[in-house]
């Protein structure tokens, strides 16, 4: 058996209703159920060490949530933040807080921290990845005519880099997948061992 049919072999749901991180299993071919978590993603952000505990926190809640109604199944949430200054960015409320947002990461660099967490057999298994961004300087025009596209508003940072808000980011180090939404190396390696257990 190939390591990928193994995959096959489980159900496999993903805890979110992000179209992008459907997107993803996809593009490797992982297939997975969708049920997206209903946990509010309100924790006190100054209670966690770090902006990737808080992350991963929230992915906890999003896969324990799905998966106590699940047992039998691999259950993986994840939770996406933009960190600049040591303070996270999670989804504008609205445009105003959207050109907020870009205006504080133009022409600089931030980072963007994913919290996965995969639950399987009554274990939860946490990682995090963090992937530097850096920002173009953007005018007012251009973060106008961004926000006015309407891209920004469910994405963390206010903005999408696999979509219009690619002409934004100058540069990037680490994993381009994790900015998107989901560490898809990172993810494939962690089930694999997992599963292998």
């Amino acid at each position: 058996m190939s390591k990928i049919s193994l995959f096959d072999d489980y159900r496999i749901i993903l805890a979110s209703s992000s179209p992008r991180r459907r997107d993803l299993t996809n593009q490797i071919g992982l297939k997975v159920e969708i049920i997206p978590s209903k946990f509010e993603e309100n924790l006190p952000k100054a209670s966690f060490p770090t902006p990737a505990d808080y992350a991963i926190a929230t992915a906890k809640g999003k896969a324990s949530e799905i998966y106590n109604e699940n047992k039998e199944a691999v259950v993986i949430g994840a939770d996406t933040v933009v960190v600049v200054d040591n303070k996270i960015l999670e989804k504008p409320s609205d445009a105003a807080c959207a050109k907020s947002m870009l205006s504080e990461l133009s022409g600089r660099s931030h980072h963007v921290v994913t919290g996965v967490c995969i639950c399987y057999k009554d274990h939860k298994h946490t990682f995090h990845v963090e992937t530097e961004v850096e920002f173009a300087k953007l005018t007012p025009d251009l973060i106008d005519w961004y926000v006015g596209t309407g891209e920004p508003l469910d994405k963390a940072g206010g903005y999408g880099i696999q979509g219009k808000g690619a002409i934004l980011v100058e540069e990037l180090s680490g994993c381009y997948f994790n900015v998107v939404g989901l560490p898809l190396q990172k993810l494939h390696s962690k089930l694999l061992k997992i599963l292998s257990e």
